[in-house]
């Protein structure tokens, strides 16, 4: 779990960058201007993974970097969800076994009944093998790295203008950052504490 987390954490800083003073130039000159690369950081790759200007190797980063954004914020939505107890109604499993008796946070990983976890294990590698393709790894249509719509689904984006489309792929982009710290720093706390840290300030109500 330990290793996840860090690499969860890794896989978040790695799409953007100025490397090594020596080398940094290539890079500069070939991704200063891409999505992301904004104040006050601006191009940030401290850990010089894309200094040799490759442009196929930014694109398979920013993708990684996209998808575990969204995975955080979804992690994000579900962590609060579930830690303000809100849950299904009815049972999880033919042994009786209720949603509300599910914890929240870590808890729930030994509450779940082995046949939920490979059901939910089986649904992501499903989304993963088979849906979630884009411009990057063949699907098309697809309109950048992350376009996910794969010619099903819309919900407006093409009535969009072009300003407007870069804008919220920016604000996308940026909350999916702030997630991964986020997701990361209540995993960590929770670990460390036992007790997540938005529970530090319910305890001040």
């Amino acid at each position: 779990m330990k290793l996840a987390i860090l690499a969860l954490c890794a896989a978040g800083a790695s799409a953007f960058a100025p490397a090594k003073v020596a080398q940094t130039s290539t890079a500069l000159n070939a991704f200063e201007n891409e999505l992301g690369a904004q104040p006050p950081l601006g191009f940030f790759d401290p850990l010089g993974l894309v200094e040799d200007g490759n442009p196929a190797n930014f694109d398979r980063l920013r993708y990684v970097e996209i998808k575990h954004g969204r995975i955080a914020m979804l992690g994000i939505a579900g962590y609060l969800t579930t830690l303000a107890g809100i849950r299904l109604p009815g049972a999880i499993s033919y042994d009786g076994t209720q949603f509300s008796d599910i914890p929240a946070g870590f808890g729930a990983l030994s509450k779940i009944p082995d046949a939920g976890l490979f059901q939910l294990f089986a649904f992501i590698g499903f989304l993963e093998v088979f849906v979630m393709k884009d411009s990057a790894n063949g699907a098309e249509p697809g309109e950048f790295i992350g376009d996910f719509r794969n010619g099903a689904l819309d919900f407006g984006w093409d009535t969009f203008s072009e300003k407007t489309k870069l804008r919220k792929r920016a604000i996308e982009l940026n909350n999916g950052r702030a997630a991964m710290m986020g997701i990361l720093g209540l995993m960590m706390h929770e670990q460390i504490e036992g007790n997540p840290v938005i529970g530090l300030f319910l305890e001040y109500n």
